[in-house]
């Protein structure tokens, strides 16, 4: 397929995204040259730690990057063949919410403190469709119920005050998934959630988009809920991509020492009684970032080769590696 052509498969396709922040102590590049492409009804993990640019990449997909952030020259984000950063702000707007959503890590960026659960949900519906009030009701009814949230009936009369924090958040989903979008934008969005209320979302999610062809990006550090959500996954390291692929083989076989050390430092792999293992060293500041490979100050594999930035090259197994010595990870994983 050329350059110019759109797969009806493909829903998203993130081409050289540069979102730089410019700032009086200097550029402050948050996310750097991050690629990938996300099929219809398929879900995409982004993982990494605090301050990799994961969430900037979601902000950044939805047209929600403020001064003094902005998205570079260079860079594309093609939405269904459509270039969301050459979009005018009011065709942007009939997207976002309605073709495009973002469940965000607090709800309140969502709810309106003062209005009825009813009034907001059933405002997203007729912002976008042009539906009747009873019509626009039952389908908020109906996603309150699919969230998990008891009595739907009752909770559409109450405002946001009157839910605890995990229950905020149910609703802030239930918006999300309200016009059945193409694409759902999550960032860390059951954080604050029991595990029983967070596995039945993720079945939700999962069912969603298996059901309706929506294409999810899931934002997390947690890579125990990606193994059981995503197809495939993206690991970003200070802005970058450092390793991608299918979840499955990324994360049983990681190559980067990045990945690597992320699932050793997992609670769950280590043994019993014994420290808990974790990456040394701190993430640079990225108004400061080391020469060449920015993992290079923390990785125990690292040579001067590793002064020079390592390309993100495909491997034989079809993976993307940003790194000059991923046999040593895999030696060490074996």
């Amino acid at each position: 397929m050329s350059a110019g052509q759109h797969s009806p498969a493909v829903t998203l396709e993130v081409r050289n995204l540069r979102t730089y922040f410019h700032t009086r102590a200097g550029v402050l590049p948050a996310v750097d040259d991050v690629s990938f492409t996300l099929e219809r009804g398929k879900i995409l993990g982004l993982v990494g730690e605090s301050g990799s640019g994961k969430s900037v990449t979601g902000f950044s997909i939805m047209g929600l990057v403020d001064a003094p952030g902005r998205i570079e020259a260079g860079s594309s984000i093609l939405f269904q063949g459509r270039d969301l950063t050459t979009l005018p702000p009011r065709e942007l707007r009939k997207l976002q919410g309605n073709r495009i959503a973002m469940i965000f890590q607090d709800p309140m960026m969502t709810l309106n403190p003062v209005l009825r659960i009813d009034t907001q949900m059933i405002e997203a519906v007729l912002a976008h469709e042009n539906v009747s009030k009873a019509v626009a009701r039952e389908r908020a009814r109906n996603a309150l119920a699919r969230v998990g949230i008891p009595s739907p009936d009752e909770r559409l009369l109450a405002y946001p005050h009157q839910f605890s924090g995990g229950m905020r958040q149910r609703v802030a989903i239930a918006i999300a998934l309200l016009n059945k979008p193409d694409l759902i934008i999550a960032d860390e969005p059951t954080t604050a959630l029991d595990v029983t209320i967070q596995g039945q979302i993720l079945y939700e999610m999962q069912t969603l988009c298996r059901e309706s062809g929506t294409a999810l990006i899931w934002i997390t550090h947690d890579l125990s809920v990606v193994a059981g959500l995503a197809d495939t996954v993206c690991v970003m390291y200070a802005g970058k991509i450092v390793e991608a692929g299918d979840v499955r083989q990324v994360l049983e076989r990681p190559e980067h020492p990045y990945t690597h050390g992320l699932i050793r430092s997992a609670p769950s792999r280590n043994p019993r009684g014994t420290p808990l293992r974790q990456i040394p060293g701190m993430t640079p500041s990225l108004l400061n970032l080391p020469g060449g490979c920015a993992f290079r100050e923390r990785c125990p594999y690292a040579t001067a080769a590793c002064k020079t930035e390592p390309p993100l090259e495909t491997a034989a197994d079809g993976r993307r590696l940003r790194c000059f010595h991923p046999v040593l990870a895999n030696q060490e994983a074996a």
